[in-house]
Formats: C-alpha cells, structure tokens, sequence
C-alpha cells in the first residue's frame, strides 16, 4: 500500500524557540550558511509570532521542507547549539508521526511499518550529526575568506602555529623543498584546488628581473585543513 503524506515543514522560529536562542540569530545563521552554499536557502513566509510585543505581529520566517529541509536545519543547530541537535531530531521524528496518524489509512500495519522506517531513518540521521560537526566547525573558520592565502595567514586562520602548519603540509606531501628553494606544492594538490602558486616578478635597479614563487592555500584548502586540524594537528 502506498502512502501519500503531505510534505512536512518546521520554522525557523520554532528553531530559535527549541534551541533557546533568538529568532534574528538563527536568520542570520541560515543566511550565513547558504550563502556559502553549505543549506539551501528555504523559502520565506510571514507568520504570526505569539511572543511578539510588537503591534506588528507576523514576523518572517524560513520555512525548512521535505527531507533537504530536514538536513539543512539539522546543519543550522549544529552550528548554533550542538547540544540541540537530538532535540531537533525528535521533533522532525514528532512531526512525521502524527503526518502518519493524522492520515488515517485503513490499513494499520502499512502505518506501523512507516514508523519503524522513520524510526530507523531518524537513527541514522543521528548518527551522521557527528560528522556534520567537522564540516560546521571548518566552514565557521573559513566564513571571512574570499582568496588563497600564504601559510602564515592560513595558519592564523586555523588558529594554529605557522611551524606546525608547515611542519603538516610538508609531512602531509601537501608542499616540499629543495636545499635553498622556495616551497612548492606537489602537483596532485594544485590539481585538487588546495593549493595554488602566486608568481611575481621584480625589476631591479639595475634593469634584471628576478621571479619570485609563493605557496599559497585556496579557500577550498582552508576548508580540509579545517576539518583535518580537529584530528590531526596540534594546535
């Protein structure tokens, strides 16, 4: 028996209201993360806010859909409130159990065999919150970078010492060096967009030119060495 179950939708007010945190907050937040392209940006409706002193009483609201809609606010708690995250599962899990029981199908076991799949869909989502942390985390880092950087800053970004970001990226095969040559990244990096060279050439008083190479991380780098840094670098 097929089941036909209208599209479940969650606010973001109620968000704000299940993480405890203010409604502009969480705005910003959604804003924030689909502008990097992490969420989608869901669509915007005007509802009425009870809590609301305000003579005006509907505010804006993103409206969170479907299953895209429930992987994207899950990604906007973990930001927010990782703590939050089960609670925000459960809720999702609320939703469409009463979807289920308020359609009312005539057969009982189709309804029960929906939950336990929803069950074990909401278990396995659960389960996948950890490894959305790292990526929230590293795109948090990232969020004020536009353009590939020297080591030096990447590690200021990464809130790490310039030696041991060197001392990574080298033992990494992610740049080496010759005795008394300038780092160079390894082919296979600057192909993965990690890393990219920046050559200026300089003239001298005398007239001859001299050509200078620096290695220097691309956004998308940033973003690895983010996630990798919560493993494997000391900061």
């Amino acid at each position: 028996m097929n089941l036909i179950i209208s599209t479940l939708q969650m606010i973001s007010l109620e968000i704000a209201e299940l993480v405890g945190s203010r409604h502009d907050k969480v705005k910003q937040s959604i804003e924030r993360l689909a502008n990097h392209g992490t969420i989608q940006l869901p669509p915007v409706r005007k509802v009425e806010n009870k809590q609301s002193n305000s003579p005006n009483r509907f505010t804006e609201v993103y409206m969170f859909q479907g299953e895209q809609g429930k992987r994207d606010s899950i990604i906007v708690v973990a930001q927010l409130c990782p703590e939050f995250t089960a609670r925000l599962v459960d809720r999702w899990q609320q939703l469409e159990q009463e979807k289920l029981l308020g359609f009312n199908p005539n057969d009982e076991i189709a309804v029960l065999e929906n939950l336990l799949q929803e069950k074990k869909h909401n278990k396995e989502l659960t389960h996948k919150i950890e490894e959305m942390k790292p990526d929230v985390a590293a795109l948090e880092r990232i969020a004020r970078s536009d353009d590939a950087m020297c080591v030096t800053d990447a590690a200021k970004q990464l809130q790490l010492r310039p030696k041991d970001l060197f001392d990574f990226l080298s033992e990494n095969k992610w740049i080496y060096r010759r005795l008394g040559s300038p780092w160079i990244a390894y082919q296979d990096k600057i192909q993965q967009g990690l890393i990219e060279h920046k050559v200026t050439t300089i003239t001298h008083t005398n007239g001859i030119n001299e050509t200078k190479t620096q290695v220097r991380i691309t956004p998308k780098g940033i973003a690895k060495l983010a996630k990798l840094s919560n493993l494997e670098i000391a900061a």
